[in-house]
């Protein structure tokens, strides 16, 4: 379990490389507890740090009066909601861009191609996945891909 817990949470954690925060800065105690975090050795954990810092860059947007980071704004709820894709759409292409109707901008985070029936303006649901992590589903599509938001 300890291990599954951790190769998802490398695998999902981008980090700053300038203004870097430990992992126990960025979760909360139940999380970290719920992660099996607790479980590491002072040295383990630092070590994970380490790892962190030099891979997987993030820009982030929001930061708090200190100048730190803000992963979660509590300004901003996530949820589940459904938008219109502006143009055609005939599946992704590794760095494939959408422009909603609502005026949101969102970018493939994944690589990968997929094909689907062509579609203009097609119904699109974003719903939000474990670690700040975003799914897209194009109505008429049998794939759907992670993305994140550009603006």
């Amino acid at each position: 379990m300890l291990p599954a817990a951790l190769a998802v949470l490398l695998a999902a954690l981008p980090v700053m490389a300038q203004q870097f925060s430990s992992l126990e800065e960025r979760m909360s105690a139940a999380d970290f507890k719920a992660a099996g975090l607790d479980k590491l050795t002072p040295q383990e954990l630092q070590y994970l740090d380490g790892w962190l810092r030099t891979h997987e860059r993030v820009q982030v947007k929001a930061v708090d009066a200190s100048g730190k980071p803000v992963f979660y704004p509590d300004n901003q709820p996530r949820g589940k909601f459904t938008a219109h894709m502006l143009g055609h759409f005939n599946g992704w292409g590794g760095n494939s861009v959408f422009t909603l109707d609502n005026g949101q901008v969102w970018k493939q985070a994944e690589s990968g191609a997929y094909s689907c029936p062509g579609v203009n303006n097609p119904e699109v649901t974003i719903k939000p996945m474990a670690l700040g992590s975003w799914l897209m589903y194009v109505q008429g599509c049998n794939q759907s891909v992670r993305v994140e938001r550009e603006q």
